[in-house]
């Protein structure tokens, strides 16, 4: 078959890019298929970086490549090329042998600046790189597929990290660059041969399927199973990339000119990849570890470099509004961005923010942000996390943990909503930390209450009482810091949220041309539905009416109220009563059984979103004993999750007196996640949801 001139035009242009940044190009001659190395640049950077070990490697007579070789394959067989490629392998008699070089923090050592200017980055076309064919045979002649050529191949000191396919809109589709990772492309083929540089986690570490206007990618390639996610700017809020503009010749050119910039493509495999485990139960109740690799889709790497180099130039006291829809994988986005911000430093080595602070509504997503943050950085004492959970903590108040943690200076500091006013407290009333720059991470910032009754912050912000303090979103809070005037320049505020208000923009935002607050960067909803990452609503909805009149009788005018809050005490009393509530839990249980509960192989799952804690409460009893009540249903089990505590009074509706016993409570009664999630077979609410009797409803407040 002819090599199809336009992809070879669009090949050819990736690789002349690339040599004007300083790749190297390779030959596959010089590829070793046995070991998946590009052998030549292996020994080049042990030479260039560890010559005193290299030394030592060769006191092991005419073998010692291949027993170097032999071992780096066992190792990379073991732990993996991206374990490998940060932290080295073992040599008898030679000790650690690293196999690149991460930036450094600072300019203080200069050794390690000379090993990262060493790193040697080469892209090798036609790669010929299955096992089958001859040992180290040249087929860069070859037109056909039967030598199993790669279009692209990228190595990093000789261990290739990422494959692409290319194809020419001209002739072919993205389709048909994955199908052909799909077909052809295989770690373990018919026969049983296992190629090395195609296995997951032991290979290359991530596959582009890329034609001159999209590319996709994906870390595993599994066959049929392999499944590609996209790696898009985006278009002007949808799915794709811009048209050619600015003298770029293709859509794809950020590919090579931005992604593949050395020092770029070198922070993706030190700072952004990692492993995400996550334990799941199968529908036999049997455990097992479910692991993937995560790489950056664009617009995540896009937000946390350019959030970092702004950090750099402008210093802190500045604020970044990120507006992230669901689907775009905010937790990692976060995670990246705490970690590189404690690596943030001046050339002299001093920190541009001492600590991290992040801020999490919710507890389950506080321990997902604290299990990504270590796969990325294993480091101990890299984080603090504020709770009551942490053995070592025993008979500390959260006030006490966090003040320790403030002034060790701990790099990252994750602190729920509620704990964040003693944060602020602490910044801004404690002299040890005048000095001190600190960088603040919020996610969803005016969803909840804090709930908070710290007595300095209130003072400070002249407060009239401690329910005013309570009863502040963060977004409040912080609002009511800005007008107190006690702000201070050594803070810059991160804010993470998909549905930002006019408060958000106004608090968050940068000012654009036109004088209206912009968010820093934007992964748009309408991008995520189109990218297939969360469904449009809109398409399935079905209104569910809620009918009410109001008494006909006169209105005392000394007791007129405002029109909008009026409305909205109108509304949740309709939407809370008890008549309301149980016919909606019906239809909802109902429907779920007969056109959900068999998608997804019949692991579906359905949420139920309120809009307040007392409504999840009211919910979860109506569900509870609908269930209870109605035997074809009794498989099913419900959770709920909303943070902290009610009281009955709280919860109780004005008409419940009226109703059956389904909330019969007293004033006294208390409501929280323990106390309605109870004869849980686990106490993480995460490996709750995973097993399959856990499917309808799980309720999640979202003001």
């Amino acid at each position: 078959m002819q090599r199809d001139p336009q992809e070879k035009d669009f090949q050819n242009h990736i690789i002349a890019e690339l040599g004007k940044q300083g790749w190297l190009v390779g030959e596959s001659r010089e590829y070793n298929k046995k070991f998946a190395i590009y052998e030549p640049d292996l020994w080049a950077w042990i030479e260039a970086t560890q010559p005193d070990k290299l030394e030592r490697l060769k006191t092991r007579g005419a073998s010692w490549r291949e027993d170097v070789l032999k071992r780096l394959d066992d190792e990379l067989e073991k732990k993996g090329t991206l374990m490998l490629l940060r932290k080295g392998f073992q040599f008898a008699g030679a000790g650690n042998i690293q196999l690149s070089q991460a930036e450094p923090e600072d300019d203080r050592n200069e050794k390690v600046r000379s090993n990262f200017e060493a790193n040697r980055l080469r892209v090798v076309p036609e790669l010929v790189y299955s096992v089958k064919t001859a040992e180290n045979s040249s087929f860069t002649t070859a037109t056909d597929n039967s030598f199993n050529r790669i279009d692209l191949v990228f190595f990093i000191n000789g261990l290739p990290v990422a494959t692409v396919e290319l194809k020419s809109v001209f002739t072919q589709t993205l389709e048909d660059a994955k199908e052909q990772y799909r077909t052809t492309r295989l770690p373990i083929d018919k026969a049983r041969h296992k190629e090395p540089l195609l296995t997951n986690k032991r290979g290359a570490i991530v596959h582009f399927a890329m034609t001159e206007e999209e590319i996709e990618m994906t870390t595993k390639l599994d066959g049929q199973n392999t499944f590609f996610l996209p790696f898009n700017q985006g278009n002007n809020g949808h799915k794709g990339n811009p048209p050619i503009a600015n003298g770029n010749q293709y859509p794809t050119s950020y590919f090579w000119k931005i992604v593949c910039q050395p020092q770029n493509w070198l922070r993706i495999f030190h700072s952004f990849v990692y492993w995400e485990v996550k334990r799941k139960v199968d529908a036999y109740a049997e455990h097992h570890d479910d692991s993937r690799l995560i790489f950056p889709r664009y617009h995540q790497f896009d937000a946390v470099t350019k959030m970092l180099s702004d950090c750099k130039a402008q210093g802190s006291g500045h604020n970044y509004l990120c507006e992230h829809s669901a689907g775009s994988g905010k937790t990692s986005t976060i995670a990246w961005t705490a970690h590189g911000l404690t690596k943030l430093r001046t050339s002299t080595g001093d920190p541009y923010f001492h600590s991290t602070i992040v801020i999490t509504d919710r507890t389950v997503l506080d321990a997902q942000l604290q299990e990504a943050i270590k796969q990325i950085d294993h480091q101990d004492g890299l984080i603090a996390a504020i709770n009551n959970e942490d053995k070592a903590q025993v008979g500390k108040s959260k006030s006490q943990q966090l003040e320790e943690a403030l002034l060790s200076a701990k790099p990252i500091i994750i602190v729920t909503i509620q704990t964040f006013p003693f944060v602020m407290e602490a910044i801004l009333t404690n002299t040890s930390l005048n000095n001190r720059r600190f960088a603040v991470i919020i996610d969803e910032a005016h969803n909840s209450q804090t709930g908070s009754t710290a007595s300095k912050l209130q003072a400070t912000l002249s407060l009239q009482s401690q329910q005013e303090m309570a009863n502040l979103t963060i977004e409040e809070l912080l609002e009511k810091i800005q007008q107190a005037r006690v702000q201070s320049k050594n803070i810059s505020y991160f804010a993470f949220t998909a549905t930002p208000k006019h408060s958000t923009y106004m608090l968050f935002g940068r000012i654009a041309e036109n004088e209206k607050p912009q968010a820093f960067h934007k992964y748009t909803m309408r991008q995520a539905i189109e990218e297939g990452f969360i469904l449009d609503v809109l398409k399935g909805y079905v209104p569910y009416e809620t009918a009410y009149k109001l008494s006909g009788e006169s209105v005392d005018n000394s007791h007129r109220v405002e029109v909008k809050q009026a409305k909205r005490t109108l509304a949740r009393w309709a939407n809370l009563h008890a008549t309301n509530v149980t016919q909606k839990v019906r239809f909802i249980v109902e429907h779920f059984h007969h056109n959900v509960a068999h998608l997804l192989n019949g692991e579906a799952k359905a949420m139920i979103v309120t809009s307040s804690r007392p409504a999840a409460v009211r919910y979860k009893l109506a569900l509870d004993k609908f269930l209870a009540e109605n035997p074809a249903y009794e498989s099913y089990r419900t959770l709920v999750a909303f943070s902290g505590s009610l009281s009955g009074s709280e919860v109780k509706h004005a008409e419940d007196h009226n109703t059956s016993d389904i909330f019969s409570f007293t004033d006294e009664n208390e409501f929280s996640e323990n106390s309605m999630n109870l004869n849980l077979p686990y106490n993480d609410l995460r490996k709750v949801f995973d097993r399959n009797e856990y499917s309808v409803p799980c309720i999640l407040i979202r003001k």
